[in-house]
């Protein structure tokens, strides 16, 4: 289901940054790892939906949601480390729910990411992401270090709907809810983005990417949005993104 805000025609900040808008809920200022895996679907989503559980609770419940459930357990979803889709992780998250996880290590929540950082297109001090893991078999238990109950950790979400292809309706969702996801064609100079707002100057494309858009702004007279990338904080810009608005 597709919803549409209702417009006024009201004035829409020329910069917003839901961090600053709900400084009280870390998710939305987290960095997420998706490592040697497909999964930019299930790890923007998950943290999107992190920031939304915060955002609803006015500002006070900083649970975690899992991506790595959500990656392993959605199999309508699409093909967990061999990418995925946007939209149904919603559907799935009000239908089935999703348990509580953090980053790889962290011990945090019913089931922790299960890959390790890596360095995403840049030289780093981590190891480069090679291949692609597997994608983890669905377990209804938590992870053997969590005392979480699987069943009684799961977390549901309200509604699910997408939004349409407007940049306002974008914006007043954000203002209003907190984070999205998006996906866009991934070209070949933005791997090595460092800064600035990113107008992709080549043709050479290699897929499709998710990310969690977390507000927008102008830059040198362009504006952009501002987006969160899932390759640690190491890549791009602290791990975040300004990409052109449009």
């Amino acid at each position: 289901e597709t919803v549409v805000h209702e417009d006024n025609g009201e004035d829409i900040p020329e910069e917003f940054d839901a961090r600053k808008r709900w400084p009280k809920c870390e998710s939305i200022g987290e960095i997420r790892e998706q490592s040697a895996c497909g999964s930019c679907w299930a790890v923007s989503s998950a943290s999107a939906m992190s920031d939304r559980v915060c955002i609803a609770s006015n500002q006070k419940n900083q649970l975690r949601i899992s991506a790595s459930d959500l990656m392993s357990c959605c199999s309508k979803c699409g093909g967990g480390c061999g990418g995925g889709d946007i939209d149904k992780p919603w559907e799935y998250w009000r239908t089935d729910g999703i348990v509580s996880g953090g980053g790889y290590n962290s011990s945090v929540g019913c089931k922790p990411y299960p890959f390790p950082v890596c360095d995403h297109h840049i030289n780093g001090s981590f190891n480069p992401c090679q291949g692609r893991y597997p994608t983890p078999p669905c377990e209804t238990v938590c992870d053997k270090n969590s005392k979480l109950d699987y069943k009684k950790d799961k977390h549901y979400g309200k509604s699910a709907y997408t939004l349409p292809q407007d940049i306002r309706q974008y914006q007043l969702e954000i203002m209003k809810n907190g984070p999205v996801v998006s996906s866009f064609t991934m070209f070949h100079d933005f791997l090595s983005y460092k800064s600035g707002v990113y107008i992709h100057n080549t043709d050479h494309r290699c897929g499709l990417h998710a990310v969690r858009i977390i507000g927008w702004g102008v830059e040198n007279k362009l504006p952009y949005w501002l987006v969160t990338n899932s390759w640690n904080e190491r890549w791009g810009d602290k791990g975040l993104f300004k990409v052109l608005r449009g």
